[in-house]
C-alpha cells in the first residue's frame, strides 16, 4: 500500500469542543445557506421534559418550522435556515425556562411557544421582552396558563382590562376554557365573591324532551363543557363544595330576568343561541363590582328561522362602547387539535366559496341583457299563423 506523502500537511486535531449556544454557517448542495444552532441545557431531566416522550416535542417543532433537531443528552443541534433555526432555539429556551418553573411541556405548549417566538426579535431576551411575551392566567391547580397564539393573548388582555368582554369565533379556539380559567383566578384572588354560569337551553338540532331532576340536573347537560373547564382549573372537591355553597351558581338564561349580579363574574356560553331580547336582558344584569364574559360561535346558530342572534347584534351595537371589549377568533386560531383546525378551515372555505358563487350569480343576473319583449298583438299574430290550416 502506498505511503502518504510526507510533504502533505495533515489536518490538526484541536481540543474537543463542548456544545454551547452558538451558530455555525454552512451550505447545502444547492448552495443555500444553512445555520447550525447548538444548545446546551444545565439539567438533563428538564431537558428530557422539553424534548418530550420519545422526542415528540422536537418532532413537532421540526414539522412546524421545517428544521432538523438532533438531541444528545442535554444538548440539541438545530439545522435549517438561519431565521427558523434561531426561532427553534428561542422556542426550546422558552420551554426549558417554563419547565424549570414547574410547568408542563405538552404539544400545545410547543405550539404556544412557537407563536410567541414570532413576536420576539432576538435569540436572547431584551429588557422589553416581557412586553412582547404572551399573557397568562394563574390558578392554584394549574399554575400559569399562557396564551398559545396572538388571538388568545389579545383575549386575555381584554379580560383583564374590561368589565364586559364579547368573544366570538369557531369551536376549539379556547374562548370558554380561558374564560373559565380567568373567572377562577378572579375568585382565588378575591376580586369577586362568586361565579355565575349560564347558557341558553337550545338543543343542537335535536329535541331531548323534558329532562328529569331538579334545576341543576336539567341544566347540567348543557353546561358540560363549562364543568370540564372548571375541573381543569380547580380540584374536583373544591368545585363540588363551591356548587353546594353557592360560590359557583348554575343559572339558566331564561331565569336571569329581574336579578342584579354584584361582586360576581358572570359567564354566558353559547351566546349565539340567545335571542336579541334575552341578550339585552342578560347584559343589564351586570351589577357593581362584577365582570361579564359572553362567548359564542356565530357559525353555529341553532335558533328557529326568523330569530336574530343576540350575540351578533350585541357585537354590532356595543362596538366602541367604553368598558366593553371584543375578541374575535378566526379558523386559524383553533388550538384544540390540529385536525380540528383543518376541519374548521375546510368548512369555512366551503362556506366562503358558496357565498362568492351566490354573489357572482346575482351580479350576472343583473348585468345579463334581457330578451326584447314583444307586444301582445305581434305574439297573437304569430300564434294564429302557426295554427292556420294549410
Amino acid at each position: 500500500m502506498a505511503q502518504a506523502d510526507s510533504t502533505t500537511p495533515r489536518p490538526e486535531r484541536g481540543p474537543r469542543r463542548e456544545i454551547a449556544p452558538a451558530r455555525v454557517e454552512s451550505l447545502t448542495r444547492d448552495g443555500l445557506p444553512v445555520t447550525e444552532v447548538l444548545l446546551s441545557f444545565d439539567d438533563n431531566g428538564l431537558a428530557s421534559l422539553v424534548f418530550g416522550h420519545y422526542d415528540q416535542n422536537l418532532a413537532h417543532l421540526e414539522r412546524r418550522l421545517g428544521v432538523v433537531i438532533s438531541p444528545n443528552g442535554n444538548h440539541a443541534t438545530i439545522k435549517g435556515p438561519r431565521e427558523t433555526a434561531e426561532q427553534a432555539g428561542r422556542v426550546l429556551k422558552t420551554l426549558y425556562t417554563r419547565a424549570k418553573a414547574g410547568a408542563s411541556v405538552t404539544l400545545g405548549e410547543v405550539d404556544g411557544a412557537i407563536e410567541e417566538s414570532n413576536v420576539q426579535r432576538s435569540l436572547f431576551p431584551t429588557p422589553d421582552a416581557g412586553k412582547t411575551s404572551f399573557d397568562a392566567i394563574v390558578t392554584r391547580k394549574r399554575g400559569p396558563v399562557r396564551a398559545r397564539n396572538a388571538a388568545q393573548d389579545a383575549y386575555l388582555r381584554q379580560l383583564k382590562r374590561n368589565e364586559l368582554v364579547l368573544a366570538e369565533g369557531p369551536a376549539g379556539t379556547g374562548k370558554t376554557w380561558l374564560a373559565v380559567g380567568h373567572a377562577v383566578s378572579l375568585i382565588e384572588q378575591g376580586v369577586v365573591e362568586r361565579m355565575v354560569l349560564s347558557r341558553p337551553a337550545v338543543e343542537a338540532g335535536e329535541r331531548l324532551g323534558f329532562l328529569p331532576g331538579d334545576m341543576r340536573e336539567k341544566v347540567d347537560p348543557y353546561l358540560r363543557p363549562i364543568y370540564d373547564a372548571l375541573n381543569d382549573f380547580m380540584e374536583a372537591r373544591h368545585v363540588e363544595r363551591a356548587l353546594q355553597t353557592g360560590m359557583i351558581e348554575i343559572a339558566p338564561l331564561a331565569f336571569m330576568r329581574g336579578r342584579t349580579l354584584t361582586n360576581a363574574v358572570v359567564l354566558l356560553d353559547e351566546a349565539q343561541n340567545a335571542t336579541s331580547v334575552q341578550m339585552k336582558m342578560f347584559l343589564t344584569r351586570l351589577g357593581e363590582g362584577s365582570r361579564m364574559i359572553i362567548t359564542g360561535d356565530p357559525t353555529q346558530i341553532d335558533l328557529p328561522p326568523g330569530q336574530r342572534s343576540g350575540l351578533i347584534e350585541a357585537v354590532k351595537l356595543l362596538s366602541g362602547v367604553e368598558g366593553v371589549g371584543h375578541a374575535k377568533f378566526e379558523e386559524g386560531d383553533v388550538v384544540r387539535h390540529d385536525l380540528v383546525r383543518r376541519i374548521v378551515m375546510a368548512y369555512e372555505g366551503a362556506s366562503r366559496r358558496e357565498r362568492e358563487e351566490r354573489e357572482e350569480r346575482m351580479r350576472a343576473a343583473v348585468t345579463e341583457p334581457q330578451a326584447p319583449i314583444e307586444s301582445d298583438t305581434e305574439g297573437l299574430k304569430r300564434t294564429l299563423s302557426r295554427e292556420r290550416p294549410r
